[in-house]
């Protein structure tokens, strides 16, 4: 492994169904400024992990990714002060993540350290009056509903881009729609 991946952090991910993934990256593509538009549309768990407790993180997730797929639900659109974002509500997800958390505390960066709110990135660094206009022209186009997570992921951090490591699809048994 190079230096620079043996040294980048490791990013968690919550993967979001086929059809919510590529309705968040058609909006993102329309609303993220292109030159710093380089990943997918993703729900960040884990910001930054230290790489030398890769193994550990793989177990972790992969004993979490046993069970079935985590529940959630769409809320609508969410101000990110220069930016938007599409709400994500998960009780069953922020417990999982808080069960992480747990393991690894005393490794999480002051970011990692507090429960996120999740959420789907569309639009970043731009001008607060831009996000509101597309705040205001995607919050009847939004509409809530249920959907559950298909899996959790690995990345490295590459100084802007990520790699994917690995994924961890859950296994349990499904009773969830709009997967």
């Amino acid at each position: 492994m190079s230096d620079l991946r043996s040294s980048a952090p490791l990013i968690v991910t919550a993967e979001l169904p086929e059809a919510l993934q590529s309705r968040a990256d058609q909006l993102r593509k329309a609303h993220f400024p292109p030159e710093r538009n380089f990943l997918k549309a993703h729900v960040t768990l884990f910001h930054a992990l230290p790489p030398m407790i890769e193994d550990e993180v793989r177990e972790a997730l992969a004993a979490e990714a046993r069970s079935a797929p985590v529940e959630a639900r769409l809320e609508g659109v969410m101000s990110l002060g220069r930016g938007t974002a599409l709400r994500i509500a998960s009780p069953a997800m922020l417990a999982l993540r808080e069960r992480l958390a747990e393991r690894f505390h005393g490794m999480l960066t002051p970011q990692d350290s507090h429960a996120p709110r999740l959420h789907v990135t569309i639009q970043n660094k731009v001008s607060p009056d831009e996000a509101k206009a597309l705040q205001a022209a995607l919050a009847d186009r939004i509409e809530p509903r249920a959907f559950a997570f298909r899996g959790l992921a690995l990345h490295r951090y590459l100084g802007g881009p990520w790699e994917t490591v690995q994924f961890w699809a859950f296994r349990g048994n499904a009773t969830s729609r709009g997967r």
